[in-house]
């Protein structure tokens, strides 16, 4: 006798539902990795770049060289041409693009975090024009070039009170502080190459990267001094970090939180600007990479920390080392200075930034 036709779909359709069960848990399981390794896998891959670029910045050149011969000439083994070339010309270049990059994005990181502006950045605001100034003048006064850190400093801190003076009373929105900080950048470059123009002869060619920004000639004196203070200014940095994720909840949740926000906020813009007029006694005014290189690690790390701020330093490393390389060996014309490259990659990023803050949907910065 046949079963019922009502037993027999039931059963089919448990045998049918129930070699599906075991597949739900396996796509439940997959996960995305966390914030905080996310971060850290971007930065061990970041370091690799930055080992590979430096190796490459040692061995490539009109005096090619293996690997192993860059490594041995830079501790000072083997042929003594090869130790000059390596530990006076193509070294120095190396560790100030590092030293350089990594101050110019830890310093945009945060100038950005601080007002809340994704175009708040050194070269958009003066800064590093502001440098380039109190060096230049320095060198026009015929005073000890030993001085030209505390000369860039000063100039640094010249533009940033500038910049105060003629957009803070009227509030830091986003296209008067971009304007304003042109306007200031735009004055001091004037004044720079009106000073450069009117240099001797002999003065010109040292006064040269502080018009557009290079890494030629660097020498281990400039990279140790400037690098010193560089990591100084950074674990400051790092320091004061935790006190922008209190200011983000407001001054009165500041306050109450025993946090002066004014006092706050003065010493993270005072240590950003020493960051920027640091890293320009490198490089001079480079454009761009303080500018982007926080935007690219939000996008790729997400929201700022700690470790996307190292993430930062190290990314910035990677980019002006990088763009110096392209500098030296990759374009049809020699000699151009890294600010070149810098600047042509600045310029769009910096109008797209400004047309998506003109649009009214856009979301705040933060």
């Amino acid at each position: 006798m046949n079963p019922p036709a009502s037993n027999t779909s039931t059963t089919a359709a448990k045998t049918a539902i129930l070699p599906a069960l075991p597949t739900e848990p396996r796509t439940a399981t997959r996960r995305r990795p966390s914030p905080r390794r996310r971060t850290v896998l971007l930065s061990v891959c970041a370091g690799a770049a930055i080992l590979v670029l430096a190796t490459t910045a040692l061995t490539t050149g009109q005096i090619p060289m293996p690997p192993l011969t860059a490594l041995r000439a830079l501790i000072g083994l083997g042929d003594p041409g090869d130790v000059l070339v390596v530990q006076e010309f193509r070294a120095p270049r190396m560790a100030a693009a590092i030293v350089a990059g990594s101050g110019l994005a830890v310093a945009g990181a945060l100038l950005q975090r601080l007002f809340r502006n994704p175009l708040a950045s050194p070269d958009v605001m003066g800064v590093t024009g502001g440098a380039s100034l109190g060096a230049v003048a320095l060198l026009a006064a015929g005073a000890s070039q030993t001085l030209i850190p505390v000369a860039a400093l000063g100039g640094g801190l010249l533009a940033a009170v500038l910049l105060g003076a003629f957009a803070w009373r009227s509030g830091l929105g986003v296209t008067r502080l971009v304007l304003v900080g042109l306007a200031v950048q735009a004055g001091l470059a004037a004044a720079v190459n009106l000073m450069v123009v009117r240099f001797p002869a002999e003065l010109a060619n040292s006064a040269l990267q502080w018009t557009t920004g290079s890494l030629y000639g660097r020498t281990w004196t400039e990279v140790s001094a400037a690098g010193g203070a560089v990591a100084a200014a950074m674990a400051v940095a790092f320091v004061l970090h935790r006190r922008l994720a209190v200011l983000d909840l407001g001054d009165d949740s500041a306050g109450g939180l025993g946090l002066a926000p004014s006092t706050a906020r003065l010493q993270l813009l005072l240590t950003a600007v020493v960051l920027a007029s640091l890293a320009a006694v490198l490089t001079g005014p480079v454009a761009f990479v303080a500018l982007a290189v926080p935007h690219v690690v939000r996008f790729i790390a997400g929201p700022p920390t700690a470790g996307t701020l190292a993430l930062s330093a190290l990314t910035g490393s990677v980019l002006l080392l990088g763009s110096d390389l392209v500098v030296q060996h990759l374009l049809p014309v020699h000699g151009l200075p890294v600010g070149v490259v810098t600047a042509t990659l600045g310029a769009p990023w910096l109008l797209v930034l400004m047309i998506r803050q003109s649009r009214p949907t856009h979301r705040s910065f933060g």
